[in-house]
């Protein structure tokens, strides 16, 4: 039972989110619960999980419950004569009068993100563009009332989704504030898009990627070396790299297939039914898919899960959010990997993965 006190303060937070926004980057406002999909053969996220809908008086009040912290804080930081520069004095002093904010993991969230500068937010779960479109519109409206201060709101997409929706409704969207969309490409390749239970066509994510561009987005996409095993390693690389050349988004970002226990691809591994790529069999993949990518987008590699090694055993790529510029930097990352192929070839055979 929340005291009183704590009532303005309460609100949700959900638990995924990019890495790029991740840290004090962001505001994590919870759109909807999980993923109305769910269905993705090599996803542990939302398993155990059933998707909704939130009300627009939900994520308003939840808004309102931020943005009563920060006033907090301000407050209190006049009173100790701060001129409303939030600190961890006026953090003490708030938590001191509201005891239940110790055990709140979304007031340490804020706190941070008002360090950090209030700048951006993203918008939690998986894919909030399912929300009717005239709501969404109305709640990004508010946040950005709320939250004058805030540069840049993001949130993850569906491909589907997207290229479901009318025109209109994302150059509304966008306009009301949305500027960044997240997109779970994985593979490019329409067997294997089906063999993964996707939910979408490789013609669906260029149409929805397109779609997403010409409303004003900025667009990520993510994909997934390794996710079509050794058998069908070449067709995963040479149709991401076509498909992704024809929506040509800001950023192509590597998220390295990495089997959940739970899921059916982990138990296609176990029976032997998937065959896993080794180190170099993702970097033989990804050199493939690097060199028939004809883009003018980032590519990055701002995740832990890109984990192959240089020469001096240091990881392979920079892991920053803004990555390698194509094409100026095609040459550099083709260069890198024939650098991780000749490293990972030199080391003794127990060590390689």
């Amino acid at each position: 039972m929340l005291s009183e006190a704590m009532k303005k303060y309460n609100f949700e937070t959900g638990v995924y989110r990019p890495p790029s926004e991740g840290g004090s980057y962001s505001l994590l406002i919870r759109f909807t619960r999980n993923c109305p999909w769910n269905r993705c053969a090599f996803c542990g996220m939302y398993k155990t999980e059933k998707f909704e809908l939130r009300s627009t008086t939900e994520i308003k009040q939840d808004i309102d419950s931020m943005a009563a912290i920060y006033n907090g804080l301000r407050e209190i930081s006049n009173k100790l004569g701060h001129a409303g520069e939030i600190g961890r004095e006026a953090a003490v002093a708030l938590i001191t009068m509201v005891p239940e904010l110790n055990y709140h993991q979304g007031f340490v969230m804020v706190y941070n993100w008002l360090l950090s500068g209030g700048k951006t937010a993203f918008l939690q779960d998986a894919n909030n563009l399912i929300m009717r479109t005239d709501q969404l519109v109305d709640v990004l409206k508010y946040l950005r009332r709320t939250f004058p201060s805030i540069t840049r709101v993001t949130s993850y997409a569906r491909s589907k989704t997207l290229s479901q929706k009318k025109p209109e409704e994302l150059a509304a969207i966008h306009k009301a504030g949305l500027d960044r969309l997240h997109v779970g490409l994985e593979t490019g390749d329409d067997d294997l898009l089906k063999k993964i239970k996707k939910g979408v066509t490789a013609e669906g994510h260029i149409k929805g990627g397109q779609k997403a561009l010409q409303a004003g987005f900025e667009l990520s996409e993510y994909w997934m070396p390794g996710l079509g095993g050794k058998e069908m390693s070449q067709k995963h690389a040479e149709n991401t790299a076509r498909v992704l050349t024809e929506i040509n988004p800001h950023y192509i970002r590597s998220r390295p297939f990495l089997p959940i226990p739970g899921t059916p691809l982990y138990d296609a591994i176990e029976k032997n039914e998937f065959q896993m790529l080794s180190a170099d069999g993702q970097l033989l993949e990804l050199k493939k898919m690097m060199e028939e990518l004809e883009v003018a987008s980032k590519v990055c590699f701002d995740h832990a899960g890109n984990y192959w090694k240089n020469r001096h055993g240091g990881l392979l790529f920079t892991q920053s959010y803004e990555g390698y510029k194509f094409p100026e930097e095609k040459p550099k990352v083709l260069k890198l990997i024939d650098e991780g192929l000749d490293a990972h070839n030199k080391r003794p055979e127990f060590l390689r993965l």
